[in-house]
């Protein structure tokens, strides 16, 4: 297993508005993501939501990393549980534990709402995203994803 580079020191807080920016640079740096205001506007309207647990890392004052979540309640056939909807680490600072510490941070907010189960979805083909969410305790669920397109 590749050693994980030194990780400079960091601080996990809540996402605020203002790091909105960065957050969509760090998407952008990851994926073909293109900003827009309206995502940019679906994003504030969310991170100020209520039960959404949406955190950031950041080093020397920049935000390097996010995670963004929600407790679902009465979804997946749960009375309560955690949904993660977005995350993503700078392209620049993957390999360094980053992810690791975002979730660990994530999973004890979680943990002190009495949210025990934690959901989310990636692409089969997403081999480095399977494998992240593997080395942290995820495994297939019972839930089949479905789609449709209009």
């Amino acid at each position: 297993m590749k050693k994980p580079k030194s990780l400079k020191p960091i601080k996990i807080r809540k996402m605020l508005i203002k790091d909105l920016p960065q957050v969509l640079n760090i998407k952008q740096s990851i994926t073909k993501f293109e900003k827009t205001k309206v995502k940019i506007t679906v994003l504030k309207e969310h991170i100020r939501k209520e039960g959404t647990i949406c955190l950031v890392a950041l080093a020397d004052g920049e935000v390097i990393g996010y995670v963004i979540s929600e407790i679902m309640t009465n979804s997946f056939g749960l009375d309560q549980g955690g949904w993660i909807e977005d995350f993503g680490v700078h392209s620049k600072h993957m390999g360094e534990g980053l992810g690791q510490a975002l979730f660990t941070a994530l999973f004890e907010l979680f943990r002190k709402r009495q949210i025990f189960e934690i959901y989310t979805a990636a692409l089969w083909d997403s081999v480095d995203i399977m494998s992240f969410f593997k080395s942290i305790g995820f495994d297939r669920s019972n839930f089949i994803n479905l789609y449709k397109k209009l």
